[in-house]
């Protein structure tokens, strides 16, 4: 007994060394768990893609090749050691023949997309850039019909993946994120999206998979980052020191769209079953002896387009990628003007919901459904588009939604929670 009292004496008389030890231990035994917790997850990620690897294929199969385009440089340089431990082993352990290409340097990606050779599935790892200029590389060669439909992977391993919410299960465990990202891919469902395509007079297309943006917000985005010192306050203080530096920030150009092209049916999944031999020479003997009358072209109607000049605080041609499972009647985009009369108050609220979500609407927005749109903005101080997060110099650009253009690899269990939230 009197040493248990010495020993909460001594705890008495040196309180801030034993305040400070406690403290040194509860986040060394939080780490510790951690790091505990993401060795398991990984293990039983590694499990499940071993029972894909066990799975007999045929003679005449042939081992299922990947092409992985790795961007080392991605999230402030940890996605090399975060896909070494996470996902590369899952992709090896499920037996297909992994091929992975990192890039250097910036824009190396549209390049390396030139010169990839046929592949069964290509994955990408990395963020919103990465996944970006592959995407763009891809479409941009001439065999792009065929290359587009290969399924794509997409492994988040960027700062922003903006993406990754309409295809993988929303989580704040980064290990949870990347190894369920890697198995959505390996069972193999895939879910259709829409490309945009934005085209300058004499610059070759870009394309986005999310949206464009051009405006007040997009310009106060691109430098919270400079308030880093500000802590929670870093995003209010870009949008008020903006709003010092000029008010109002409005943007003025002239539209003309074109509008919504109704969606065609889906193809039918499964081949259908062959008539009897019978059937099938009664039929051709038919045809033969009675000839169908082709009927002559039906020449398709002008497009109408439809123009009006605009004063906004900012402009977004965006995709329906947010839930790619919505049932839709018409294949189109949503051009969204967001009011110009807001008071610094209110830009500063509205800023610092659209910092956390681009696609927060306002009130008293309109937003406008198109096929395909026309952007004439003006010829100097036109500032920088956003697209894909992902500056580019603006200019006047023709934007063309490609719907359903591409196949990217989806959890089945976020497939199915976006489609019950229709």
């Amino acid at each position: 007994m009197a040493r248990v009292v010495k020993v909460f004496r001594t705890i008495r008389n040196h309180w801030k060394k034993s305040t400070f030890a406690v403290c040194v231990l509860s986040y060394g035994g939080h780490w510790l768990y951690g790091k505990h917790c993401d060795s398991v997850l990984r293990r039983e990620a590694c499990i499940e893609a071993r029972g894909f690897g066990h799975q007999s294929i045929g003679p005449q199969e042939h081992l299922k090749k990947a092409t992985v385009i790795l961007n080392p440089a991605a999230c402030k340089g940890k996605a090399n050691s975060l896909f070494e431990k996470n996902a590369a082993p899952i992709l090896h352990l499920a037996g297909m023949e992994v091929k992975i290409v990192k890039t250097d340097y910036e824009g190396q990606a549209k390049k390396l997309m030139e010169l990839m050779e046929q592949t069964d599935m290509l994955i990408i790892a990395g963020g919103d850039g990465t996944l970006q200029e592959v995407i763009t590389g891809l479409l941009r060669r001439a065999d792009e019909e065929n290359f587009s439909k290969i399924p794509i992977g997409f492994i988040p391993l960027g700062s922003s993946n903006s993406l990754s919410q309409s295809l993988h299960l929303v989580s704040d465990n980064k290990v949870q994120h990347i190894t369920s990202a890697t198995l959505s891919i390996l069972k193999g469902e895939t879910v259709p999206l829409d490309v945009l395509q934005i085209k300058g007079e004499k610059e070759q297309p870009v394309f986005a998979l999310l949206c464009l943006r051009w405006g007040a917000f997009r310009d106060v985005a691109s430098s919270i980052s400079k308030y880093w010192y500000l802590g929670p306050l870093k995003t209010r203080a870009a949008h008020w020191f903006s709003s010092l530096k000029e008010w109002p920030q409005s943007h003025q150009a002239s539209l003309s769209y074109l509008a919504p092209v109704p969606r065609p049916p889906d193809l039918p999944t499964e081949i259908p079953h062959r008539p009897n031999l019978l059937y099938r020479i009664y039929r051709r003997l038919q045809n033969y002896w009675n000839p169908p009358i082709e009927e002559p072209p039906v020449e398709p109607e002008p497009e109408r387009w439809e123009s009006r000049d605009f004063s906004t605080l900012e402009l977004s041609v965006s995709t329906h990628n947010k839930n790619p499972v919505k049932r839709r009647v018409d294949d189109s985009m949503v051009i969204t003007l967001d009011p110009d009369s807001l008071t610094v108050g209110q830009f500063i609220t509205e800023g610092t919901k659209k910092a956390v979500n681009p696609m927060e609407s306002i009130e008293n927005t309109l937003q406008i459904e198109a096929s395909a749109a026309c952007l004439n903005l003006p010829e100097e101080g036109a500032g920088f588009y956003g697209i894909d997060n992902e500056e580019y110099e603006a200019m006047s650009v023709e934007v063309r939604l490609l719907p359903r253009k591409l196949r990217f690899f989806c959890n089945a269990e976020r497939r199915e929670q976006l489609a019950q939230a229709q």
